[in-house]
């Protein structure tokens, strides 16, 4: 009995690598980001403050609003620009089925910056360049 376990022991354990291989990251692609650096905190506390009612907590989505952690939002899709002209003007609803974007009151440019930086670093540290 024993040796048949030993025997089934690879094929089991591979299984379970394939599984978890297929299951990946979650469905948005984030992983656990690391703590940010620190001159990426500001952007973090402004994200928190101002977009992650939304967005999520570290960009991964809720039912109000788009993971901004997807690779929709790489920057070969949606520029820097693209962020600016979200909180300054909205956003007509066309990737997703959440509703428009509201233009976001008193965040500033300088604010945005620093929010978008921080967006860009979650999205790296989940593979999203």
């Amino acid at each position: 009995m024993i040796r048949m376990m030993l025997r089934r022991w690879p094929a089991a354990a591979c299984l379970g690598f394939v599984l978890a291989a297929l299951a990946g990251p979650s469905v948005t692609g984030a992983k656990d980001p690391a703590k940010p650096p620190a001159e990426l905190q500001v952007g973090e506390a402004k994200f928190k403050a101002n977009c992650a009612g939304c967005h999520g907590e570290q960009g991964i989505g809720t039912i109000q609003g788009p993971p901004l952690v997807h690779k929709i939002y790489e920057p070969n899709h949606h520029g820097d620009a693209a962020f600016q002209r979200a909180a300054a003007t909205g956003v007509r609803a066309h990737h997703w089925n959440f509703g428009n974007m509201p233009k976001i009151e008193g965040v500033t440019p300088q604010d945005v910056d620093h929010i978008t930086k921080y967006v860009r670093w979650l999205q790296r540290q989940a593979g999203i360049n």
